[in-house]
């Protein structure tokens, strides 16, 4: 005797049918999924320098913390270690990175300027002079001479500080005007895209 076997009946989809919402939106999620971005490790410098106060010295502002910290310096130096040039040249090289890095966009012109007069002031306590104003003075135009690549050295650094601040400023700016340029035409394409609709006269 045979037996009859039961099968389930089996949905056919016709030709032309638009499949259920659920597999619709199953297949849109396996499409359309997009792996997660690679999170970027910030550099641990990075992160102290950040950490660091950003003051913004004017112009003016800049020349005299620059000279103020360097006859600080002077002083130590002719305390400490009787004057020795490297102390103070080295302290210079890094006032004159600071000076640049914190003076404003506005005054970035002012750094390789102020720095090399902060070291003709910072030099007056080490230079050594006697016998009053042009003894003193004698004494530091030749302080100046012989330590020369210490100030060409900072002064340099200065220098490229302000330039490179100077550059990522006018990106910035062209940036923007890019930006702002888009968005008007952005606008100005959908105002000429809308046609007004006319009023239909009643009969």
């Amino acid at each position: 005797m045979d037996q009859h076997r039961t099968r389930q009946p089996q949905r056919r989809i016709r030709p032309g049918t638009p499949p259920s919402p659920r597999g619709a939106v199953a297949e849109a999620a396996s499409v359309h999924r997009v792996p997660p971005a690679p999170v970027r490790r910030v550099p641990p410098v990075v992160v102290t320098l950040r950490g660091l106060p950003n003051p913004r010295f004017t112009g003016i502002g800049a020349g005299l913390f620059a000279a103020a910290v360097m006859l600080f310096v002077a002083f130590v130096d002719e305390l400490l270690f009787d004057g020795a040039p490297f102390p103070y040249g080295f302290m210079f090289l890094l006032v004159s990175a600071v000076t640049a890095l914190w003076v404003r966009e506005a005054d970035l012109v002012t750094a390789p300027i102020g720095v090399p007069i902060a070291f003709a002031v910072g030099t007056i306590p080490i230079a050594g002079g006697t016998g009053g104003f042009g003894g003193n003075l004698m004494a530091v135009v030749t302080a100046l001479a012989v330590h020369a690549g210490w100030l060409y050295g900072g002064t340099l650094i200065a220098g490229l500080i302000a330039s490179v601040r100077k550059i990522r400023q006018m990106g910035r700016r062209q940036l923007a005007r890019d930006v702002a340029a888009a968005a008007a035409n952005r606008a100005a394409g959908k105002g000429a895209g809308a046609v007004p609709r006319r009023a239909v006269p009643r009969g």
